[in-house]
């Protein structure tokens, strides 16, 4: 099955009482059992519901994993997997990451006895001289946020599965349609459902994919004791959002591309962060394990001041000023002080995250209107 089609009907059956096209939210908190322990395969809402298993179910055919498990938020999806190592494991991480992993990492787990070591991982080999007998786990975003760079899925995987390593690859940037990292040699995909797959900045979902029947035991357990599921009505909506998927990423797709090329012409515009660019440090392996190089991108201007990024973030009309991404509205974000700004300003610099950096989450209006007003607002 083709995956423009896997994105409408895949994981999903008409419902079986009434024939409804769409899955019922199942807006209950139990189920009766005819007896002690003899129920439908539902007892309580925290450890399954049907919306919710539909979505799964969804969830794991898109991504070409056997499992899916869906979480309250991104982030509690993250939590899930640290929840899998013990004090005293290590995880090699990406130092060009969301800010609300870094601050999970750093303020959350670090406490609990967790090491963590922030890596360039560009060149995959960066990685070789942190491993050791404690590492458990590898965490990697492709595209990064905010900075577009890329990582080797399949690079990183062969380190890992060698060294009987966990990875898990954040793939919210790039969306099932975009890359599969399963097919790739990762362990794990994660995504914020809140960015693409829901797609219409209307809910806060998170969701894992894994082929692992044992992997998929222990994040169900932690699932089911820790509690942090999303509710039938936010299910819904991400089903929903899985069935347009495909016409959303196009549109982004072809609309960042116009916009990548015509910010690097702007006089005043300093250095533009695109994966499709062919000069793009990771251009070949983008083109590689991606379909497409989406519509997120970062740029700095000329004058790169935060005065003058400041200027143009609070002078747009078309793009919104706003924390996310992924939405079929363009938002316009300034990582430092918004979605990164958890990160200490001395290791965001170090990393190449500066003050002045905007990032743009292109949506799926008129390209000439979304330029018209990056045209008035950079003047």
């Amino acid at each position: 099955m083709k995956l423009s089609t896997k994105l409408i009907h895949a994981g999903i059956e008409p419902d079986p009482s009434t024939g409804a096209i769409m899955t019922p939210i199942y807006q209950t908190s139990t189920y009766v059992q005819s007896a002690p322990g003899v129920h439908k395969g539902y007892e309580y809402a925290r450890s399954q519901n049907p919306t919710r298993a539909a979505l799964e179910s969804a969830l794991a055919h898109i991504e070409n994993g056997r499992h899916g498990l869906c979480y309250s938020s991104g982030v509690a999806a993250t939590d899930a997997v640290l929840r899998l190592l013990v004090p005293g494991d290590e995880v090699i991480a990406a130092n060009d990451m969301y800010g609300g992993t870094y601050r999970l990492f750093t303020k959350i787990f670090e406490k609990a006895g967790i090491r963590f070591h922030f890596v360039d991982m560009q060149d995959a080999s960066a990685i070789l001289p942190h491993i050791n007998a404690n590492t458990k786990l590898i965490w990697a975003e492709t595209p990064t946020n905010p900075l577009i760079n890329i990582v080797d899925i399949a690079a990183l995987a062969a380190i890992a599965n060698q060294r009987k390593i966990l990875l898990c690859v954040d793939n919210t940037f790039a969306s099932p349609y975009l890359q599969n990292p399963l097919d790739l040699g990762a362990d794990l995909v994660l995504h914020s459902a809140t960015k693409y797959l829901g797609g219409h900045s209307d809910v806060i979902h998170g969701c894992l994919v894994m082929n692992s029947d044992e992997l998929r035991e222990k994040l169900y357990f932690i699932q089911k004791a820790c509690g942090a599921v999303p509710g039938p009505q936010d299910c819904f909506l991400v089903l929903r959002g899985l069935k347009t998927l495909h016409v959303r990423m196009d549109r982004h797709c072809l609309n960042g591309e116009k916009i990548a090329h015509w910010l690097r012409k702007h006089p005043k515009v300093g250095k533009v962060y695109w994966c499709g660019f062919e000069d793009h440090p990771g251009y070949a392996v983008a083109k590689k394990q991606m379909r497409g190089f989406g519509g997120m991108m970062s740029f700095t201007l000329k004058d790169d001041s935060l005065a003058a990024a400041t200027k143009v973030l609070s002078s747009t009309k078309v793009f919104a000023l706003a924390e996310s991404l992924g939405g079929v509205e363009s938002l316009i974000n300034h990582p430092a002080s918004m979605t990164h700004a958890s990160i200490p300003r001395e290791e965001r610099l170090r990393n190449g995250l500066g003050d002045s950096l905007i990032r743009l989450s292109v949506g799926i209006e008129d390209v000439e209107d979304l330029i018209e007003d990056l045209q008035q607002a950079i003047g």
